[in-house]
């Protein structure tokens, strides 16, 4: 195990991209955990104010980010310094990132169903960080021999190509496909090949005059969507908190028939 750290992780200087992500997971958990607990009532936690403002972990969050940024890109790979950068970034990014959905509505969703957005952008983070770690390179191109490294020709193409498919499946409204397939080889390519998604930008260019292919598309998401919906939502729930429910909006009132 010792001998497998020292090859994959600290030789090629990965170790602060591994605590980076230990980091960011650990601080997103903890940050979910009392922020459960303030919502609950319990517990010595409460909300953070300041000359009547609350102050959203995302301000210190992003503190932290641009501090550990620059710390890491000034201390390069290796040394005591850019591990603790590394350390101070993924804390700063987890918080951020906690309150994705904030910032991308510019209102306070937390608890919210909009604020699902967050925990999904923190797995996906989390999954992406991960593949890079476990050894897959950029573009999928971690699959070429020695040979094929030299060949210049054959690794730009290789790139262009799988960039090429990720764009496609980033057209057809996979996005998660498109995001690991740029990492991940053959993922991509899926993407590219299978069905648009009703509504995307693929879809409503070649599909407006195919009506069966609308059709199928639009019976294949809907097969998904009922399959995936609910664990996805299940899971989110188990991380983030379940989110408070959609008020109802007032009905008119009726007049009386008689």
């Amino acid at each position: 195990m010792g001998d497998w750290f020292h090859r994959n992780i600290t030789e090629p200087g990965k170790l602060p991209l591994l605590l980076a992500l230990l980091a960011f997971v650990v601080t997103f958990l903890v940050t979910r955990t009392i922020t459960r607990l303030i919502r609950a009532g319990k517990g010595p936690f409460g909300n953070v104010q300041a000359g009547g403002v609350h102050i959203h972990h995302v301000v210190p969050g992003v503190v932290l980010t641009v501090i550990g940024g620059f710390a890491a890109v000034a201390g390069g790979r290796h040394g005591f310094g850019s591990a603790l950068a590394a350390v101070v970034f993924g804390i700063g990014a987890g918080l951020v990132l906690d309150e994705f959905a904030l910032i991308l509505h510019l209102d306070d969703v937390y608890w919210t169903q909009a604020g699902r957005r967050s925990v999904e952008v923190v797995v996906l983070t989390a999954a992406l960080v991960g593949l890079l770690l476990l050894g897959f390179s950029p573009f999928g191109v971690n699959g070429l021999s020695d040979d094929e490294v030299q060949n210049r020709g054959t690794a730009l193409a290789t790139i262009g190509g799988n960039f090429l498919f990720a764009l496609v499946a980033l057209g057809k409204g996979k996005i998660r496909m498109a995001l690991f397939g740029v990492i991940v080889p053959l993922v991509a390519l899926v993407g590219a090949l299978r069905l648009a998604r009703p509504g995307s930008p693929w879809a409503r260019r070649f599909y407006r005059r195919r009506p069966r292919a609308r059709a199928r598309a639009g019976l294949r998401a809907y097969h998904h969507d009922r399959r995936w919906a609910g664990p996805a939502r299940r899971f989110q729930d188990w991380i983030g908190g379940t989110p408070d429910p959609t008020p109802t909006p007032p009905q008119p009132p009726t007049r009386d028939s008689r």
